[in-house]
């Protein structure tokens, strides 16, 4: 394991905390909305909206030397594949969480996935950190990788490792390595634990660079990746923005084209939209937005918009 010596120290983007909540609207990281407001746009808009999506059988492509493949399961869950390594990031194959309800199917069911080596997990929040999904796992050797302060959640979830990092500190074996870098977000998981980590990953392998952001606001942090490390693939969150104070946590399509922009990927793979309802825009404006703008800044041809549950070789 390595490290910078001049590693940043996190900053919690939702800024000073109060010792105990006042009101509804201080347990949510940007104070967005009210309980009526919370329960028409989160809650009852969903309940009534059929859920959809289709379990599909995967056929994982078999791959050669320096070939990987992709396999989006929906909201920020990718099955991430190199010829002999397979990584997973923030499985979630949840139909509700809590009172929220999972409007389009995973793309694939737990129990179809191959043997994972790695899992990897982003933050501490119910939808990127779904304790009952990870059980559903197969039951192979697993290596979890996580910021630091939440290695505490994953006792007793069958792995035989468990792997905390701070940001720009890297793990790996052989011909792999994950570092964690920074996001602009929060790790809470309850009211009173602020002890715990976030970040995105960069998966390195044979000189492939995959980068999942995790959830994110947009930040100068991404030329810093993009400087250091300079991924290939970047997975990126363009849903939940609006209204606006939620950009205080998450990133727009708007956004994940700067960052984009500003980590000189050569593929941009969307995620965190469609899936569950967190926000108020539509489910489907965060892709259709994306592809505008992709268009009027010609690059559509750097734009992978990957289907749930089918496997995609880059």
């Amino acid at each position: 394991m390595s490290s910078s010596p001049h590693r940043p120290q996190p900053v919690d983007a939702r800024g000073p905390r109060r010792r105990l909540p006042r009101s509804f609207k201080e347990l949510t990281p940007s104070n967005h909305f009210n309980p009526r407001t919370f329960f028409r746009e989160m809650v009852w808009k969903a309940l009534v909206t059929p859920r959809g999506g289709s379990f599909k059988v995967p056929r994982f492509p078999v791959l050669k030397d320096r070939e990987l493949a992709l396999t989006w399961i929906g909201h920020a869950s990718f099955l991430v594949q190199f010829q002999d390594l397979n990584l997973i990031v923030d499985p979630n194959f949840a139909n509700w969480l809590f009172l929220l309800k999972r409007l389009k199917r995973p793309g694939i069911r737990a129990a179809d996935l191959p043997p994972i080596d790695v899992v990897l997990l982003t933050h501490a929040h119910f939808d990127h950190f779904h304790k009952p999904s990870l059980r559903k796992l197969p039951p192979s050797p697993k290596i979890a990788i996580l910021p630091w302060g939440c290695g505490s959640l994953a006792r007793r979830l069958g792995f035989e490792r468990i792997v905390e990092l701070q940001w720009w500190e890297s793990f790996g074996s052989g011909d792999w390595k994950v570092t964690l870098v920074p996001a602009k977000h929060w790790g809470a998981r309850t009211l009173r634990d602020a002890h715990r980590g976030w970040g995105g990953f960069l998966i390195e392998h044979r000189g492939r660079r995959v980068y999942h952001a995790g959830d994110s606001a947009y930040f100068e942090g991404f030329r810093e990746i993009g400087d250091r490390m300079r991924p290939e693939i970047a997975l990126l969150p363009i849903g939940a923005y609006y209204p606006d104070s939620f950009r205080h946590v998450h990133m727009g399509p708007d956004e994940a084209v700067t960052a984009f922009k500003d980590l000189r990927a050569d593929w941009l793979v969307p995620m965190h939209f469609g899936t569950f309802k967190l926000s108020f825009e539509a489910m489907e404006e965060p892709e259709r937005w994306l592809r505008q703008i992709a268009g009027e800044e010609r690059l559509l041809r750097h734009l992978r918009v990957l289907e749930e549950g089918i496997p995609e070789k880059f």
